[in-house]
Parts: C-alpha cells; sequence; structure tokens
C-alpha cells in the first residue's frame, strides 16, 4: 500500500502575474533601450510619493516590466478583488498585510477613499525574501493593453466583469427610467471598455 502526499487544491480567486521589475541603473538608459526593442511603452509617470512608475510590455506578451532600482523589487499579482485575495492567501499560510494605497509620504492604510482602479495594494513575501505585490485592478488605463484585445483567464475573472457591467447598468437603467431589452449589447460594450481603457458607457 503507497501513500501519496495530498497536494493543497487550486485557489480560488484569479492571482495574475502581470508585472516583474527589473532592477537597473540607468531608468532612461534602459527605457530607450526596451523601446528600441519595439516594446509598447504603456505610462511614465510619478506616483504620489514622489517614485517614478515606469512600464513597458514585450509585443503579444500579457506580462509587463517595471524599471526601478533598489532591494526587495516586487512581482505584481493583479486581482479583481483584493479582500478576496487577501483572505484566501491568509488562510494559506502567507502573512499578507493590510490593504493600503500610495500617497505623498508613501502607504496610506486602507484603500484609496475614492475607490479607483489600481488605489488597492497588499504585500506579502515568500520564505526566502521575495517581495510580491497585489493590486486590484477593475479599469484598465489607456495605453496598458492592447485596444483590440479583450480576453479572460477564468470562469471566475469573467464573473466578476459581468457583476460590474450589471451594476453599472443598473445605474444606466435608473438614469433612462426604462427597461433596456439591449442589455446583452450594453453588457458586452461596457466589458469591452473597462477591459481596454475606454471610457465606460452611461
Amino acid at each position: 500500500m503507497t501513500t501519496e502526499s495530498k497536494a493543497p487544491r487550486p485557489g480560488q480567486v484569479d492571482l495574475k502575474l502581470e508585472v516583474v521589475v527589473i532592477p537597473v541603473s540607468d531608468v532612461d538608459r534602459a527605457k530607450k533601450f526596451y523601446q528600441n526593442l519595439g516594446w509598447r511603452l504603456d505610462a511614465d509617470f510619478v506616483r504620489p510619493d514622489g517614485s517614478r512608475a515606469l512600464q513597458l510590455t514585450p509585443p503579444g506578451s500579457p506580462t509587463s516590466i517595471h524599471l526601478g532600482s533598489g532591494p526587495a523589487l516586487p512581482r505584481f499579482l493583479i486581482v479583481n478583488d483584493i479582500e478576496a485575495a487577501r483572505a484566501e492567501l491568509i488562510a494559506r499560510g502567507a502573512d499578507v498585510s493590510e490593504v493600503f494605497h500610495r500617497g505623498p509620504q508613501g502607504r496610506v492604510a486602507g484603500p484609496d477613499p475614492e475607490r479607483p482602479s489600481y488605489g488597492a495594494l497588499a504585500t506579502f513575501n515568500d520564505p526566502d525574501g521575495n517581495v510580491w505585490l497585489l493590486q486590484q485592478v477593475t479599469q484598465r488605463l489607456p495605453g496598458r493593453v492592447s485596444a483590440d484585445s479583450t480576453a479572460f483567464t477564468s470562469s471566475t475573472d469573467l464573473a466578476a466583469a459581468l457583476r460590474r457591467a450589471a451594476t453599472a447598468h443598473g445605474e444606466h437603467e435608473k438614469r433612462t427610467g426604462k427597461h433596456d431589452d439591449s442589455w446583452p449589447d450594453w453588457y458586452a460594450d461596457y466589458i469591452v471598455r473597462e477591459q481596454t481603457g475606454k471610457p465606460l458607457p452611461e
């Protein structure tokens, strides 16, 4: 009789490996190098805490890079619901920080009061000190994804998008004061716009 170790069941919350931070000594030199390789420049701006965010994506890649310097550079895991993701990771043994957002002085406890996409973060380390950053993203910013690309990696991801569309559509029907028979088209338009960073329908 043989005994097999029972592997932990797969996670129920999507954790998308979306960004890896690359350590560089000269950010502008590295930016030029990667752009010359044909990598898409997604973002280059200064955060509220004064740090610079510079993201590029290789052609056809679902994962991007940030250019950075300093120790303990994080890997980004993108989630639809940061509280659900945090709870599951804690239940599985990870020591996850409280949710926070970035302010002028650095970390500020809790999600951004205005609840913007990209505005809620949490971190945890693995046993070797590698840092992982959870970031809640519900609507993409323009330029962060291909304008004609819409994809879902799981039924959980699609269901979350449908729930957000349903909530927004409910507000749409309140404004118009009538039932919308074309709600499937409205949902589809909303979800595609949300994923590609375009203005959402009203």
